[in-house]
C-alpha cells in the first residue's frame, strides 16, 4: 500500500463531501446544472478551507469524459488526472507566487492555444 497524506486521503471526491462550504458547491452544482457557468471563478479565503479541493471538484466535473455533471465520475482519465495534480489543460495558480511579470507573460501565452485532451482548458 502507497503511503499518502491524510489530508489528500480524505480529500472529497464530491462536491456533497465539502464540509462548511455548502453554499459554494450548491451555487458551482446549480451553474453546471443549468448550463451557465461563468468564464471566471476566484477562490480565496484563508488556508484549509478548500479552496484547492473545491476548484478541482469544478474542473473535474466539466472535464469528466462522460459529460458534463453535477458530480464528476471520479474513475475517468480526466478526473483522475485533475485529482493527481497532472491535468496537461488545468494550470493551478497560487496568486501569491505568480506575481512576476515574466510568469504572467508565460502564461497569456499558454491561454491561447486549445485544450489538449480536456473538454476545457481551466487556471
Amino acid at each position: 500500500m502507497t503511503y499518502q497524506v491524510l489530508a489528500r486521503r480524505l480529500r472529497p471526491k464530491r462536491f456533497e463531501e465539502v464540509v462548511g462550504q455548502e453554499h459554494v458547491t450548491r451555487t458551482l452544482q446549480a451553474a453546471i446544472a443549468a448550463g451557465r457557468v461563468a468564464h471566471a471563478f476566484l477562490f480565496a479565503g484563508p488556508r484549509g478551507v478548500g479552496k484547492t479541493t473545491t476548484a478541482r471538484l469544478l474542473a473535474k466535473a466539466l472535464n469528466c469524459e462522460r459529460g458534463v455533471g453535477q458530480e464528476p465520475c471520479n474513475e475517468c482519465t480526466n478526473c483522475r488526472e485533475i485529482g493527481e495534480g497532472r491535468a496537461f489543460d488545468v494550470l493551478e495558480i497560487d496568486g501569491a507566487s505568480h506575481t512576476q511579470v515574466d510568469k504572467m507573460r508565460d502564461l497569456m501565452e499558454t491561454v491561447a492555444h486549445q485544450p489538449i485532451r480536456s473538454r476545457f482548458k481551466i487556471y
